[in-house]
């Protein structure tokens, strides 16, 4: 049976379909497009409704493509940029309606309990012991820790993202050595006091960590941090996408997502993993399941 997961973020609006194999998501078909709801927004918070439009006909399009290939049960999520916004539940409701298909408004609990699930179920191996799952969103930052055998334990979400702190703090292409600083001072007062249990090991997932695996492989830790920050301040966007095959529009907002990634390492006492699941993978997984947690227990969702 093959389901369909459509994930409206703050920079990206995407569709996976797939099945699930021997306890293992197949990939069908995947398709993004950079919508950047979260620029989309006027001077009361609102979303505006050209962006609205835009993102329900787009949205309508994935549902179609869902439906012709198969897909017998479609969940649309929103993340931040929908959550945080003034009208955010008229914007679902008006994206519902052009798409055929409810829009669910995830609180920033269940968006990290379904990233969690999404990452440690791909994993492809055996996990023992405490993980934790970082998702860096266009408009959100979230932790998740648990384990495989248990479940969530713990949902930490912050409104840090590296398309807002894009948007606010970094002008030049490449940004500037002065920028960066920017960035990082800015990350570092707003995660001051901040006290994350340390897993044994920890995943990344979300857009930043996926464009970063085609720059410094598979691993996030100091060295290729640093390394991936060095790149991004010394070529222009369009050189860099053009090089490793990644999108400008995405490359633009990868610096503030690699300082973001570098702070909550440094927060979690790990090096980070980048997944290959995420957020929806986590959603298809759930839509099997039946709502409850992939490990069959009920999900534990717990406030930062």
């Amino acid at each position: 049976m093959l389901c369909a997961a459509i994930d409206i973020g703050s920079n990206t609006t995407r569709v996976l379909v797939a099945e699930l194999i021997d306890g293992q998501l197949k990939k069908v078909m995947e398709q993004r497009a950079y919508t950047r709801i979260s620029k989309a927004v006027d001077a009361d918070g609102a979303i505006t409704a050209a962006k609205v439009d835009e993102v329900g006909e787009l949205v309508a399009t994935q549902v179609r493509l869902a439906q012709e290939l198969g897909a017998i049960e479609i969940r649309a999520v929103a993340t931040a940029a929908v959550r945080e916004a003034t009208n955010g539940p008229e914007v679902a409701a008006a994206i519902s309606a052009a798409a055929g298909v409810e829009v669910e408004v995830l609180s920033g609990e269940e968006e990290g309990r379904l990233s969690f699930i999404g990452a440690t179920k791909a994993l492809g191996h055996p996990v023992d012991g405490p993980i934790g799952v970082v998702d860096i969103g266009g408009g959100s930052t979230e932790v998740i820790l648990g384990s495989v055998a248990d479940g969530v334990d713990q949902v930490r979400s912050w409104n840090i993202g590296s398309g807002t702190l894009a948007d606010a703090l970094v002008e030049g292409d490449p940004p500037s050595a002065a920028e960066i600083r920017r960035v990082r001072d800015h990350i570092e007062e707003f995660f001051d006091g901040v006290v994350i249990p340390h897993p044994a090991q920890a995943v990344a997932v979300g857009g930043s960590a996926t464009s970063l695996r085609r720059l410094v492989g598979a691993v996030l830790e100091y060295e290729t941090l640093e390394r991936g920050i060095r790149i991004l301040s010394t070529e222009s966007s369009t050189e860099v996408a053009r090089r490793f095959e990644l999108d400008p529009r995405r490359v633009r907002i990868l610096t503030t997502g690699v300082l973001l990634l570098e702070k909550v390492s440094e927060l979690l006492g790990q090096p980070l993993q980048i997944g290959k699941g995420g957020l929806r993978e986590g959603v298809i997984l759930d839509l099997f399941a039946g709502g409850a947690s992939a490990n069959g227990s009920a999900p534990a969702r717990l406030a930062a």
